[in-house]
This record gives structure tokens, sequence and C-alpha cells, in this order.
């Protein structure tokens, strides 16, 4: 899923974007973190304040009427999305976890975006394939299991409208794929797979931004 230690950024050069950031996190985002962070390890899961904030900005760019998340985690990154919704809009979150999602489910009341928000208990492949026939995305945030970032990509694409675009965390796995001795795993294979076949694929236009452990910004041609 979403941050993990970025020691290949200088601390400072993170402090002093996430104190310029804007908006700045609220309390129902501050009280999400502190609670995540006492989950231990799995707090690494968790977007970046500044990342958070960028979610929202992007969603407003992209005027997103209708997004999806795959991957939710503990909710911070969908509060952010769904902030950022054009009036009536709503967010489809897709994860496998009843334990981190019911964490979710609490901080989006307190965020008050919960009306926002319909939470699948399932495999993501699963909630994109039963989509309605010609349902149409107009964001995606793909911060899930690594391997399968190209699969959902593939779901994605076809039913994202022109001009829509797909977000995709931790695409520079802590600069791990310009690393060709980095040891090579599943998850760095996946990304490495998922950062190559997007490069190629001439229905798109990307940009990979080193901002947390790396967003791609995919928007559809």
């Amino acid at each position: 899923m979403a941050s993990r230690q970025r020691d290949w950024i200088d601390d400072s050069i993170v402090a002093y974007i996430a104190e310029r950031t804007s908006p700045q996190p609220d309390s129902a985002l501050d009280e999400l973190r502190a609670e995540t962070s006492e989950m231990g390890d799995v707090s690494i899961m968790q977007v970046s304040l500044e990342e958070g904030a960028l979610l929202t900005i992007l969603t407003r760019l992209a005027a997103a009427s209708f997004a999806v998340e795959i991957g939710t985690f503990t909710g911070y990154s969908s509060i952010c999305i769904a902030r950022g919704l054009q009036p009536g809009g709503r967010l489809l979150c897709c994860d496998v976890s009843e334990e981190f999602t019911a964490v979710a489910r609490r901080a989006w009341e307190r965020a008050g975006v919960a009306e926002r928000i319909e939470l699948k208990v399932a495999p993501a492949l699963e909630t994109l394939r039963a989509l309605p026939d010609g349902t149409t995305i107009d964001l995606a945030f793909i911060d899930a299991d690594k391997p399968n970032y190209i699969n959902y990509y593939n779901e994605v694409l076809p039913r994202l409208r022109s001009g829509g675009m797909i977000l995709a965390d931790n695409t520079l796995w802590s600069g791990r794929v310009a690393d060709p001795a980095a040891e090579d795993n599943p998850n760095l294979a996946g990304i490495r797979q998922f950062n190559d076949t997007v490069a190629a694929d001439v229905r798109v236009a990307s940009y990979i931004l080193p901002v947390s452990d790396g967003l791609t910004l995919i928007t559809k041609l």
C-alpha cells in the first residue's frame, strides 16, 4: 500500500514540503494518523501528509464525480480523495481487510465524508469486473498489492473517461526501481512491470512524481 520509509529523500526536504503543503490536516486526519501509528509496522502503509493533500488537489483538477480507490487501509487517502470530489460525487473503495477498513469507516464519519463513500470488502479485481456496463471512472487511485498493479490498471483504463486520471502509489519503491543491483522480489518486479507498461502505452500520458515513495500520474488520451 502507501508510504514506505523515504530514506532516499532528504528528511529536511520532506519536512520543508510538508510544512508548506495546503491544505494542512485537520483534526479528523490528525486523529486517524495517530490511531494508525499505534498499529505498529503496518502504519507505513498510510499515505504521507503531503501526498494526501496532493490527492485532494488532483481529484479537484480531474473534476471527478466518480472515483475508485484500490487499497484503502485505514482511510487517510480515501478521505483526501472524497474531499476533492465534485458536489454529489462518490468514491468506491476496494479492500480485503475488515480490520483495517473498520478504522476507515470510523474516520470517514469523523471527517464528514461517509455519505460519499461506498466500501467493498472483496478482491478489487472482482469488484471492478462487477461494475455495471457503461460505468465511467473519472479518477482511480491504485495503492494495493504490487504484483497486481498491472491487472488493476488493465481493468480501470477501459472504464476511464478521456482526460480522466489514474494515480499509482509506491512507483519508485524507495528508489530501488532504478537500481539494477536491487534484490528482485514480487513487489519490485510488479512495480517495474507496471512502470514499463504504462510508459509504453500509447493510450495514455504519464509522469512519475518523486513525492513520498513515488506517485505516477496517468491521464487517458
